[in-house]
């Protein structure tokens, strides 16, 4: 037996185990199996974040800026079509693109993105 093998417990009797893995690991036996919905979530639903989506970037010096009015147009660096991103707190979390819904804007996702931590 090597100096890392933890001995198992010699277990009498044949036939089937009645097993508790929940006392096994600390949790409680109610709360081991129970399912959850969005009201176990309800301490974060208060926390503010950031959402954007952003359908492309341009350069502006300040002067052009202020110059800037309603109905002006802005040249960005994506085509029509192309996949647009989708930040939460200035973080990549999606990919989708712009949908027009009862003459509104909006954004459905289509991809994503995996966090590297």
């Amino acid at each position: 037996m090597a100096a890392d093998d933890v001995p198992l417990p010699h277990l009498k009797g044949g036939g089937d185990l009645d097993l508790d893995f929940a006392q096994s690991t600390g949790v409680p036996a109610e709360a081991a199996f129970t399912p959850k919905g969005a009201h176990d979530l309800e301490h974060v639903f208060d926390v503010p974040v950031n959402v954007s989506a952003v359908l492309g970037r341009t350069r502006l010096e300040v002067g052009e800026l202020l110059k800037l009015g309603p109905g002006t147009v802005l040249e960005l660096d994506r085509k029509v079509g192309e996949a647009i991103d989708i930040m939460v707190n200035d973080r990549l979390v999606a990919r989708g693109e712009v949908v027009l819904v009862d003459e509104r804007l909006g954004v459905t996702m289509t991809e994503i993105i995996k966090a590297d931590r």
